[in-house]
C-alpha cells in the first residue's frame, strides 16, 4: 500500500515531517529519513507536498534576515515567515499582544490597560485594535494571519475555546471567542488559561529537558499550570491546576474568608494579591490595589510582612500536596506577588514543601523563580498556538486542500 503524502494522521505523515523541521531546524532528505524511518521515495513525496504549499523551502530562504552562507546543499527548512501569528495575554487589568512568526517567536508587541470585567466585546475590541496596529506596522495584511491565540485569567474549556464560569471575568462565560474572531480573520483561534501558557513557556525556554513541571502563579489571584510528559496537562475538561480554589482549614478557629468564586476558605482567599489588599485595609492601611500593597510590603511594614509570611506557609502547604501528587522536577513561581515579595514568600513555600513532601519527591526538586517574568504568558501562548496551527492533522487537511 502506497503512503499518502497528504495524510494528516498516522506515523510520519506530512505533518510529522513538518514537525521535524519545526523542532530541529534545517534538514536534508537523508536526515528526515533517519528521523522518521520513512523511505527515500516517501520522504520525497512528503517534501514535495510541503514545498508545493510553501510550508517548507530550501534552507536559507525561510527568513530574509538569515544568510544562506554555510548551509549544506540539499537542506530544507520550515518557512517561518510564510505568515504570522497574533497572540494576546489578557490579565485582570492589562493585556499584552504580539505579532509572531510561524515558529511562535515573539516580534512586535503592544500593551494596554483594560478591565477584564468590562466584558468580552469591550476587551476583544481593544485586542483587535492592537492586532491591527501590529499588522500595519509589519506591513502584513489580515490574510497573512495563520492563527490567533488568547490566554485569559479564568477556567477554559480548551476544546471548545470558551471561558467557563470565571470568577472575575464578568460576561465571558461561554462567550464564543472563536466566532467573534472568525468575522475578522479566517484562521484557527486558540484559547487557554493564562497559567497553562506560562507553564509551557517556562518549560520550553528555561527547562526544556524537564518532562514534569508545576507553574504556580501568585498574582491578583492564585493558579497553577502543569507540564506532564513535556506537554500541558489540562485534565479531562480543562480544569486541571485550579490550586487557588482548593479549600483550606487553617486550624486557627477563625471564620474562613469568602472567595471571589463564591466559596469560602479557598487558598486564593488567604494568599492572593487581592486577599493581601483586603487584609491590609482591615488592618488600617490605605492601599488601593495590589501594586500599592506590595509597595507597602517592600517598605518593611510589619502587617504586610506578617500577611506575606502567612501566605507563604499556606501556599507551601498546597504546593507540598501538589508535589506529592504530581512529583514535578521543577516548581516555577511567577506572577506579580511572587516577583515582588521575593524571599518573604518563597522561604515559606520552600519550608513547607520540603517538610511535608516525601524525600523521593523532593530529592531532586527545584523551586525557582520565573525565568520569563511578565512575558511568560505571551511567549507561551505563541508557542502553544504554533503547535495547534501546525498539528499534523491540521497540516494534512491543509495539504489535502
Amino acid at each position: 500500500m502506497q503512503d499518502d503524502p497528504n495524510a494528516g494522521n498516522g506515523p510520519a505523515s506530512a505533518g510529522d515531517v513538518l514537525a521535524v523541521f519545526r523542532s530541529l531546524g534545517p534538514q536534508t532528505r537523508a536526515e528526515v529519513m533517519e528521523r522518521t524511518g520513512l523511505s527515500r521515495s516517501t520522504v520525497t513525496q512528503r517534501l514535495d507536498a510541503l514545498l508545493a504549499h510553501g510550508l517548507v523551502v530550501p534552507a536559507g530562504e525561510q527568513r530574509d534576515d538569515v544568510p544562506s552562507r554555510g548551509r549544506p546543499a540539499g537542506q530544507f527548512a520550515f518557512h517561518r515567515d510564510r505568515g504570522v501569528l497574533l497572540v494576546a495575554d489578557v490579565g485582570a487589568s492589562s493585556l499584552r499582544v504580539a505579532l509572531c512568526d510561524l515558529l511562535g517567536t515573539v516580534g512586535l508587541e503592544r500593551s494596554a490597560v483594560i478591565d477584564v470585567a468590562s466584558g468580552p466585546r469591550a476587551v476583544l475590541d481593544v485586542v483587535d485594535g492592537l492586532f491591527r496596529e501590529l499588522l500595519d506596522a509589519s506591513g502584513r495584511p489580515a490574510a497573512a494571519v495563520h492563527g490567533i491565540g488568547l490566554d485569559v485569567p479564568g477556567p477554559v474549556d480548551f476544546a471548545a475555546g470558551t471561558v467557563v464560569s470565571p470568577p472575575i471575568m464578568t460576561g465571558w462565560d461561554r462567550f464564543d471567542i472563536r466566532g467573534w474572531f472568525a468575522e475578522r480573520y479566517p484562521c484557527p483561534v486558540m484559547v487557554d488559561k493564562d497559567v497553562n501558557a506560562m507553564a509551557f513557556a517556562e518549560h520550553r525556554a528555561a527547562h526544556p529537558d524537564v518532562d514534569a513541571l508545576l507553574m504556580l502563579k501568585i498574582g491578583t489571584g492564585v493558579g497553577s499550570g502543569i507540564i506532564a510528559g513535556g506537554r500541558v496537562y489540562r485534565g479531562a475538561d480543562g480544569a486541571a491546576g485550579d490550586i487557588g480554589h482548593v479549600q483550606l482549614d487553617t486550624g486557627d478557629g477563625s471564620d474562613p474568608p469568602l472567595c471571589r468564586c463564591g466559596n469560602v476558605g479557598c487558598l486564593e482567599a488567604y494568599a492572593s494579591g487581592w486577599a493581601l489588599v483586603r487584609d491590609l485595609r482591615a488592618a488600617g492601611r490605605d492601599v488601593q490595589g495590589v501594586d500599592a500593597a506590595l509597595a507597602l510590603a517592600a517598605t518593611g511594614d510589619p502587617e504586610a510582612a506578617r500577611f506575606l509570611r502567612r501566605a507563604g506557609r499556606l501556599l507551601g502547604g498546597a504546593v507540598a500536596e501538589a508535589v506529592s501528587l504530581l512529583n514535578p522536577r521543577v516548581v516555577v513561581l511567577g506572577g506579580q506577588v511572587a516577583a515582588s515579595a521575593g524571599d518573604q514568600l518563597v522561604a515559606g513555600i520552600r519550608e513547607l514543601v520540603y517538610r511535608r513532601s516525601l524525600p523521593l519527591a523532593t530529592a531532586r526538586l527545584q523551586i525557582v523563580p520565573s525565568a520569563l517574568g511578565t512575558r511568560a504568558g505571551l511567549v507561551g501562548s505563541a508557542l502553544l498556538l504554533a503547535d495547534v496551527v501546525f498539528a499534523p492533522s491540521r497540516v494534512g487537511a491543509l495539504l489535502a486542500g
